[in-house]
Formats: C-alpha cells, sequence, structure tokens
C-alpha cells in the first residue's frame, strides 16, 4: 500500500490527525493495534474512568441528600450491568469512529506496524488476522502511540490481584480492601470509583502529599473529603514488598504506616505512564528519542527526521487526550502548508474526583519554583450562594495574576464540576485577558461560574460577596 499520510496510533491525537488530513484532501491509511478506534483514552482510559466515576457521584449525591432529609436504601450494585453499560458507551463511540473513518475514505488498517525505513512501515498480524498488505509505503507519517501504564518489576506478579488501571477498569469484581498504590489522579480517581461500590480503599503516596505537583491548596479539600471516603490515606509511605498468599496479597510497608504489614485483596498500581516509544523501529530512522522515551518533536510537532512527525503521549508531557488532538491538528496543518505552531499559553488539566480539581496556565507552585513574582485572588465557595445551596461549599477559584501587566496567567478551582468551569479560565489565558477583564464579565447569578469573576473582583479590591479591600501601595 502507498499513501501520502499514514497515522500511526488510533487514539485521541491519531484519529484527529488523520480525519483532518482527509478533509484536507491528503490521502491518509490510519493503522492502529487496536479492533476498534479510540485509544487507551476511549477503550481503557478517560472514557470508560469518566463514565464509572458518573456512577460514583451518583451515589454519593443520594447519600449527600440525606443532610436534607431525604434517604434512599443502600444501593445494590449489579456489577455485571454495570459492565455491560460501561461497554455500551464505549462500542457507541467507537462505532461513530468508524462511520467517521468511512465516510471520510480513511483507510484504517489493524495490525502490528514497525518503521523499516523512514518511509516504510512493515504491518504484521493481529491474532492471526493478516492485514491485506505487509508494508505501507508513505510520503510523511505522524506517530501517535500513546502510552502504557508504568511498571514496577518487583511488583510484577503472576496474579490478577495486582491490577493497572486497564485492569481495574474491567471491573472485575468489587474488593471487599483495595490498596492503591500511588495519590496521582489516576489512582486516586479509580479509589474513588472503587469505594464508592463498596470496596474499603487505601491509598499509599510517597511524597508529603496527593496529587503531587498541584497546588496545595486546591488539593486539600479534596484530601480533607477522600479522609472520609477512603479507609486510609497514607503519606510519605511505599511499599517495600508484595507477596501473593493466593486469596490476597499480602503487603509490607515503609514510613508512616501504623500497621507495617497488610492483606488487601486487590492492589491497584498507578505510578505513572511512560510512552509508548520502543519495539516499532525507531532506530531504523531518523527519529530521536530521550532518555524518559519521549520523541524530541518541534513546534510543528516534525522530528528529526523529515518524513516522521510525532503527537501525543509519545511526543512528551502532559500526557492528556486533548493535548494530543491539538497536536494532530498542528501536524497535519503544518504538512499541509499552513504556517502554524503548538504553542499553547494553557492546557487545562482535570481530576475528575469528588470534589473535582481543575487548573490551566500557570500554578503557584510552578511561579514559587521558578522565583517568578505572581499575585493570586482566591474566592472560597462559602461565599457562594450556589454552592451554599447544593451544600458544596468546600470549593475555591484562584487566579494566577501578572503583577505587572494584570493579565491572567494561570487558574485553579476545586469543587463539584471544576473541569467544567475551567473552560472559560483557558480562553480567558489564551485571549491575554486582564484582570478586569474577568470581573467586568457579567456571569448568571446564581452559578458556580460566577466564582471565576468573583475571585478577579478580589484581586482588584471590589468583591461584592467578601470583604477584601485592595490596599493601596504606598510610593
Amino acid at each position: 500500500m502507498k499513501t501520502q499520510l499514514c497515522v500511526l496510533g488510533g487514539g485521541p491525537g491519531g484519529y484527529a490527525a488523520a480525519f483532518l488530513a482527509a478533509d484536507l484532501g491528503m490521502n491518509v491509511a490510519l493503522v492502529d493495534l487496536e479492533t476498534r478506534l479510540g485509544g487507551v483514552c476511549l477503550l481503557r482510559g478517560c472514557i470508560p474512568s469518566k463514565a464509572l466515576l458518573h456512577v460514583a457521584k451518583s451515589i454519593a449525591e443520594a447519600e449527600h441528600l440525606g443532610q436534607w432529609g431525604i434517604a434512599f436504601p443502600k444501593p445494590t450494585i449489579d456489577i455485571d450491568a454495570l459492565r455491560a453499560r460501561k461497554e455500551k458507551v464505549i462500542a457507541a463511540l467507537t462505532g461513530g469512529l468508524k462511520q467517521l473513518a468511512a465516510k471520510r475514505k480513511v483507510e484504517v488498517v489493524h495490525a502490528r506496524a514497525s518503521f523499516e525505513n523512514s518511509q516504510t512501515l512493515k504491518l504484521e498480524p493481529l491474532d492471526g488476522n493478516p492485514p491485506a498488505d505487509t508494508r505501507i509505503e508513505f510520503e510523511h507519517c505522524i506517530v501517535a502511540t500513546g502510552s502504557s501504564p508504568a511498571r514496577i518489576p518487583a511488583f510484577d506478579l503472576p496474579t490478577p490481584r495486582v491490577m493497572d488501571s486497564t485492569g481495574a477498569l474491567e471491573l472485575p469484581d468489587v474488593p471487599e480492601s483495595l490498596l492503591v498504590v500511588g495519590g496521582g489522579y489516576i489512582g486516586l480517581e479509580m479509589g474513588t470509583i472503587y469505594a464508592a461500590l463498596g470496596a474499603a480503599v487505601t491509598v499509599v503516596e510517597m511524597t508529603d502529599g496527593l496529587l503531587p505537583g498541584a497546588d496545595r491548596d486546591l488539593v486539600r479539600p479534596l484530601q480533607k473529603r477522600l479522609q472520609g471516603v477512603f479507609k486510609a490515606i497514607h503519606l510519605n509511605a511505599k511499599v517495600a514488598s508484595m507477596s501473593d498468599q493466593k486469596d490476597s496479597i499480602e503487603v509490607v510497608f515503609e514510613g508512616d504506616v501504623s500497621a507495617p504489614s497488610q492483606r488487601f485483596d486487590r492492589v491497584l498500581l498507578s505510578v505513572g505512564r511512560r510512552p509508548n516509544s520502543k519495539g516499532i523501529g525507531l532506530e531504523k530512522t531518523q527519529v530521536k528519542v530521550d532518555d524518559e522515551g519521549f520523541i524530541a518533536v518541534d513546534a510543528q510537532r516534525r522530528t528529526a527526521d523529515p518524513h516522521i512527525l510525532a503527537i501525543g503521549d509519545v511526543a512528551g508531557q502532559p500526557m492528556l487526550a486533548h493535548k494530543a488532538a491539538h497536536e494532530g491538528k498542528t501536524a497535519v496543518e503544518a504538512l499541509a502548508g499552513k504556517s502554524v505552531s503548538f504553542e499553547p499559553r494553557a492546557i487545562p488539566a482535570v481530576v475528575f474526583t469528588d470534589p473535582e480539581i481543575a487548573w490551566a496556565g500557570l500554578t503557584e507552585t510552578e511561579a514559587k519554583a521558578a522565583g517568578r513574582p505572581i499575585e493570586t485572588a482566591q474566592f472560597p465557595w462559602a461565599a457562594s450562594g450556589r454552592a451554599q445551596a447544593v451544600g458544596r461549599t468546600e470549593g475555591m477559584t484562584k487566579w494566577i495574576v501578572d503583577p505587572q501587566t494584570k493579565r491572567v496567567v494561570g487558574c485553579g478551582i476545586v469543587g463539584p464540576n471544576a473541569g467544567e468551569l475551567i473552560g472559560e479560565a483557558v480562553l480567558a489565558i489564551e485571549m491575554g485577558c486582564s484582570v478586569r477583564d474577568l470581573a467586568e464579565t457579567i456571569h448568571p447569578h446564581p452559578t458556580l461560574c460566577e466564582t471565576l469573576g468573583a475571585a478577579a473582583e478580589v484581586n482588584l479590591g471590589l468583591a461584592t460577596d467578601l470583604y477584601r479591600p485592595k490596599r493601596e501601595r504606598k510610593l
């Protein structure tokens, strides 16, 4: 097979690139390991986890109504029905992608591929089903192979009781006890799901706080809530060893843990992800790969090989689906001769726990580490009429402001639906809005999005619902 553009990987970045290229009139082939398009995000990541987090949130909201005198009986969990509903969501979306590829005349090839040289991919069959062609010759290739859960060899026990995020999302059962190794966003999201379904969840994190790298004032409300949801959260601790006891996993801890040896029905290893750059023949091309396994790319996502570009998780942090999709479009437009570059001022990140945490642009933590002067403006949701009405006052909205230009350069939100609110912040940062622009934008009342405008008013000393007048600088 010969094609103008070959996209290697069918995830959010890969199919976004393939579809746009086809829309621009290119002849496109998309090669993927899976039998369905969507990549890890759709098949074993973002979508199934958020579907299950919706269930967890609904259970939590039903319990929350007890504060209003409305009580429901304890829910019964039909794990088979829950699994089937999750698969139905995935099937609907993958089916839609299949139709979109067909309408755009994108040639979809399900096979294992590796580079023979800078303009040829060798194809190998999956599950004994050989592809129509054994090779694809291309003018350009976009590598979008994504990432995989990082593994710890010492903990790679030959038992299904030790899971990664992929295994956990298959919902094999609801264990009585679950240990989550790693206090990052994947571990906390999965822990939230299993706790809502009835598991006693313990989290162990080797640093002194959950979600390392995120601003501590955003994490505190979540950590406080999770302390009541999870059985235990062990910080400044790590797993020293694990052993399969057939009916459970025995775990030995090091650090700040009262009981150094404990048993769990299942263990979820959630210690990050690694780029899928090995085993695809990149050494037979001019592509450069760094020590962490990321492919080096420029602002147009071009590699050191003139025929190959790379996008998404395999091309560097942050490993986020929406970042991959935008990179894919940038790469294709660059190939089409357009003057483009991937230089966002803000890439939003969302942790879909309860409460949610979302941030974009410069964080306070990053600013302090870099010694960059900033102003922060916080609006506590306890002063929000909507938050009071729904009984969720633990939230907070924070702007990071450049003290010289008064432009907003970052935003952080913690609270229910923070992920839905961060979009306004991303737009404001990308557009170079001043803090006064936001304060003078009329937000609907009563809503949680009002807190974005209210936090801007705090910076200006104009907040209606808080008494925090702006101090005049003395000359």
